[in-house]
């Protein structure tokens, strides 16, 4: 069933397959034919649509200007169709076709759709343009403009789009900053400021809600939301209908919102909430359930299908954060898949069937065979056929994420963390960076800690060399970032010899060291741990040194310690606050982003704090900070400036 909100933005690999392609001669010019005049029809209707919403207003232009662009190609090509073989030009115009439907659904969504829901989802929905720039592009290069005899005008003109379109894809433009930090103060429960009149009448004329008939519209389109199911996290569909309650109330429509539509809307929400699908199920690039969710290098998850066609498109980005991806290899979320698997079954939701042959599948006969034969060498009498096999196992977890699945299901984990105990510093290296590689893959932390390699691991960071003690720091962030290492790792005494590598340690066995702690710290108990083992000079020592680039890794660290008791004591010091003080004048946006935050979380819970940071004459340059910092940055400052207001000694 079709839906503008939750429509298939990348098909599933390659293109469906076209009667015209493997027919050709008569039927498939009827094809090509019947495909130039749709994709015209389709055309002239995106080129009808106006009045889009303000939030992607912008993008929506430019979309359809682009597009209005195509119409005379399209003539030239029907008029000259026949100068090439219908299979050289068919599945181009389809995709074509397929892109400019995608168009059509995109802009009427932008045309008609809930104002709230867009400017509440849209990142998702420039995702959508980002998928309709590449469907567009993709046909548009692949067309055979010198046989057909284009005109050379024309063949600028779509080299020009071409271009635009990939520049479109690359820009980032400037958000409305005002209207993005509005949203995110009404949509958080923990914000005081949620019920703000001041910033509600802000947002409601920024997003044009603030006439009777507007917000009638808006309930319209909001009713349309939950009949289509478009937005599947139900706590989502509350917010955006209580804000919309309250732009009501602002507009003096209580009455309307007792007695009009939207008790049906709440109720039918009430009814819809056992069946909506978990938000955290849905692949951001198709937005339906994953069936095979992938781990790309951002930590980003998506569906195997749909980021292989991403990457197979010469797509070297993550599509949600857009940063660039360290490595193209792609890691099977298991533990993501099990909660879908369960939710599908009690819900009683039926998964769309894969392909024979999706997903790692059987181990290849080469690699499995060489696999084996290296853990039969792992327990070889020889040090030297036993330290060869570690060597080819560290290279192979190092490859791909398919091989860390192989490798691990082999039965290899057992066996390398008893190597971890060889008393000798070189096999150590190897091994523990071996089961480091391994361990990126979720369902082998938990085989490796319940191997009993955390203990070993830890001995190798206090005596090991330089390069095992980074290394076994790195495993021991990897086996960290499921809860029960943390506290595995913190009760085995993991986190002083941790401590002793961020103060002594190499610049990378610094950073490996700071990651780790960071994780491990978010844990309560090992909070009180880090601090007994002395880890506030080491961090101290860090944000005086700017030479080794780790201010933000420090104030970060100290900005969960600051949240225990024993953590505030030791960096409320008035020497400390100095140091803040200055990070905040001279640091960098983001230094002075976490300074301000640390600031603000030390000021919360101790007031001299608050009073020491004025003698040192942070208060301009806080209020320089709401002007010209970061987004968080702003908010920060903007809460440490109320908290002093109430504080005495104000300048």
């Amino acid at each position: 069933m079709e839906n503008e909100c939750g429509a298939k933005l990348i098909r599933n690999n390659g293109l469906s397959p076209r009667s015209s392609v493997s027919n050709g001669g008569p039927d498939g010019t009827v094809d090509v034919l019947k495909d130039l005049k749709e994709a015209n029809d389709l055309i002239e209707v995106i080129v009808g649509f106006s009045g889009f919403r303000k939030t992607q207003s912008k993008e929506c232009l430019n979309l359809v200007r682009r597009l209005k662009m195509l119409a005379p190609l399209l003539e030239e090509i029907r008029d000259l169709y026949d100068m090439v073989p219908a299979e050289g030009l068919s599945s181009h115009i389809g995709q074509l076709k397929e892109a400019l439907l995608l168009a059509k659904r995109l802009l009427k969504n932008c045309h008609n759709g809930s104002k709230i829901y867009l400017a509440f989802d849209n990142e998702a929905v420039m995702a959508r343009f980002h998928a309709v720039y590449d469907k567009l592009k993709e046909a548009l290069d692949g067309i055979p403009y010198d046989e057909l005899g284009v005109s050379v005008e024309l063949k600028e003109q779509v080299e020009l789009m071409s271009t635009q379109l990939k520049r479109a894809k690359c820009r980032k433009d400037t958000q409305d900053m005002e209207l993005a930090m509005d949203m995110m103060v009404v949509f958080s429960k923990n914000d005081e400021r949620n019920a703000d009149p001041v910033i509600l009448g802000r947002l409601a004329n920024k997003l044009e809600l603030h006439k009777v008939a507007d917000l009638e519209a808006e309930t319209e389109a909001i009713q349309k939301l939950v009949q289509r199911r478009c937005v599947s996290n139900p706590e989502s569909l509350q917010q955006i209908m209580e804000l919309l309650c309250k732009f009501k109330k602002i507009a003096g429509m209580e009455n309307s919102v007792a007695s009009g539509a939207a008790p049906v809307v709440l109720k039918r929400l009430q009814r819809c909430r056992s069946t909506l699908i978990p938000h955290e199920f849905l692949c951001p690039i198709s937005l339906e359930v994953m069936t095979d969710p992938v781990i790309v290098a951002t930590g980003q998850t998506y569906d195997r299908d749909s980021i292989q066609t991403w990457l197979n498109s010469n797509h070297q980005t993550c599509p949600k954060t857009g940063q660039t991806l360290v490595h193209l290899s792609l890691a099977p979320n298991y533990a993501l898949k099990n909660l879908i698997l369960q939710w599908c079954q009690k819900h009683d939701y039926e998964l769309p069937k894969k392909e024979v042959g999706s997903g790692f599948g059987d181990t290849p006969p080469d690699l499995a065979r060489e696999i084996s034969s290296l853990v039969h060498n792992l327990s070889s009498s020889q040090l030297d056929v036993q330290k060869e096999a570690i060597i080819k196992i560290r290279v192979l977890s190092k490859e791909n994420p398919e091989n860390r699945v192989w490798i691990a299901n082999s039965g290899v984990i057992p066996p390398l963390v008893k190597l971890l105990s060889y008393p000798d510093l070189n096999f150590q290296e190897h091994t523990v960076t071996a089961l480091l590689n391994l361990s990126i893959d979720d369902a082998n932390k938990r085989l490796i800690a319940r191997e009993g390699a955390i203990p070993a691991i830890i001995e190798i960071l206090q005596h090991g060399t330089e390069e095992a003690k980074e290394n076994s720091a790195a495993a021991l962030f990897s086996l960290s970032m499921l809860d029960e290492n943390k506290v595995l790792i913190g009760t085995l005494k993991g986190i002083p010899p941790l401590v002793a590598l961020l103060r002594d340690g190499t610049i990378r066995g610094k950073k490996d060291a700071a990651t780790a702690l960071f994780n491990l710290s978010m844990n309560q108990a090992n909070k009180s741990r880090a601090i007994k083992a002395g880890i506030i000079q080491p961090l101290l020592f860090l944000l005086q040194d700017k030479n080794l680039g780790m201010v933000d890794e420090a104030l970060s660290i100290l900005l969960l310690l600051a949240s225990h008791p024993e953590g505030r004591t030791e960096i409320g010091r008035n020497s400390f606050i100095e140091i803040l003080v200055n990070i905040i004048i001279e640091g960098t946006p983001k230094n002075k982003e976490c300074a301000t935050s640390l600031l603000l979380e030390l000021g919360r819970n101790n007031s001299p704090s608050i009073l020491v940071a004025l003698q040192f004459g942070v208060y301009e340059h806080l209020v320089e900070l709401t002007r010209c910092g970061t987004s968080r940055a702003q908010r920060k400052a903007s809460s440490l400036l109320q908290y002093m207001s109430k504080c005495e000694h104000i300048p």
